[in-house]
C-alpha cells in the first residue's frame, strides 16, 4: 500500500486537518493540534469522550491519510497478554512434530528448536503493529480493560518492543502511530496518560455537526442537516441515558433520507427514532416531551 503521506511529512496542524478533511473527517483546531503533536513527537494519542463522538473514526481516517493498515486491539475485561501480544500455533506445531517423527528425525534438541520458530508464532495486535511498517495501532476502549493490562500496555508502548522468551526481543524499526481511546467508564491511570498526548473529544458544535452531515451524506440538504443537528444538540442536554453522538446522528439522517425525508417530518422522525436513540426510556421521554420538533 502506497502511503499518502508520512507521520513526519505533516507540516502543521492545519495541514493535517486538510488531509483528514480529504477523508471526510472534520476536526477543530484542538484535535488537529493534538493529533499533529502525537505524530511529530512519536507519542500515543489518548482520546477520551462520550461514545459516538468520533474517536475510533479518527484512527481509521488517520490510517487512510498515512496509507497504513489499521490494526485494532479491542479491549475488554479479562484481556491478557496472549490475546494482545502473541500466541503459539499449537496445531501447526503438533503437525510439524508428527511430520518430523514420520521422517525419522532423531535430533530432539533441533526438533524442539524448530517448534519455536517464528513461522509458528501468531502475531496478535500489539506484535502485528510492531512488525508492520508503517501501521496505525488502535487500542480501543482501554477503560474496559483491567488495571494489569493497562500497566502491561504502558510497558510495551514505552520501548515499542516485545520480549518472546523463545525468540528474543522483537523491536519496531519504526514505532507505529498509536491511538488509545476511552469512553471514561472508569479512570485510566495517570502513568499511561503521561505517556500520551491527551485530548477530550466534545460533541460537535451545531455548525460543525451540520458540516459533518453534509460532508458524509452528500444527498442530505442544508435544511435537513440543520434540523437534525438542532434536535441532536437539544437531546444531549435532556438528561438521557445515552445522548446521541455524531455516529447516531449520521445513522438517523441516513435513515430519514432512506425514508424519503427532505425536512424533519415529525412522523418519519418518530418512526426512525431507533437509529438515533438505543434505550427504550430515552425514546419514551423524547416522544412524551416532544423533543423531536425542530425549531
Amino acid at each position: 500500500m502506497r502511503a499518502t503521506t508520512t507521520a513526519t511529512g505533516v507540516e502543521s496542524p492545519a495541514g493535517l486537518a486538510r488531509l483528514l478533511d480529504a477523508h471526510a473527517y472534520l476536526t477543530d483546531d484542538g484535535l488537529a493540534t493534538a493529533c499533529f503533536l502525537a505524530l511529530r513527537m512519536r507519542r500515543p494519542l489518548f482520546l477520551e469522550g462520550e461514545a459516538g463522538v468520533g474517536k475510533t473514526e479518527l484512527a481509521k481516517c488517520l490510517a487512510a491519510v498515512l496509507g497504513a493498515p489499521l490494526i485494532r486491539l479491542q479491549c475488554y475485561e479479562g484481556l491478557d497478554a496472549a490475546h494482545a501480544l502473541y500466541d503459539w500455533d499449537f496445531a501447526r506445531q503438533l503437525l510439524h512434530l508428527k511430520a518430523a517423527e514420520a521422517a525419522g528425525a532423531a535430533d530432539a534438541a533441533r526438533l524442539e528448536g524448530e517448534l519455536y520458530d517464528r513461522r509458528f508464532l501468531i502475531a496478535r495486535p500489539l506484535l502485528a503493529a510492531l512488525e508492520t511498517q508503517p501501521s496505525v495501532l488502535l487500542v480501543d476502549e482501554i477503560d474496559r480493560g483491567d488495571d494489569e493490562f493497562e500497566a502491561f500496555l504502558l510497558e510495551t508502548l514505552s520501548d515499542y518492543a516485545i520480549s518472546v522468551p523463545e525468540l528474543g526481543t522483537i523491536r519496531a524499526q519504526t514505532p507505529p502511530v498509536v491511538v488509545v481511546t476511552s469512553n471514561r467508564t472508569r479512570e485510566v491511570h495517570d502513568a499511561l496518560k503521561r505517556r500520551c498526548i491527551y485530548h477530550w473529544l466534545e460533541h460537535p458544535s451545531f455548525d460543525r455537526e451540520v458540516a459533518i452531515l453534509l460532508r458524509r451524506l452528500p444527498h442530505c440538504g442544508q435544511s435537513l442537516a440543520a434540523q437534525v443537528a438542532g434536535v441532536a444538540g437539544r437531546l444531549r442536554s435532556a438528561g438521557l441515558v445515552k445522548p446521541p453522538g455524531i455516529a447516531e446522528t449520521l445513522d438517523w439522517t441516513e435513515a430519514l433520507l432512506t425514508l424519503g425525508a427532505r425536512d424533519l417530518d415529525p412522523g418519519l422522525a418518530a418512526a426512525s427514532l431507533g437509529a438515533l436513540l438505543k434505550h427504550r426510556e430515552d425514546q419514551a421521554s423524547v416522544l412524551r416531551d416532544g423533543l423531536l420538533r425542530h425549531e
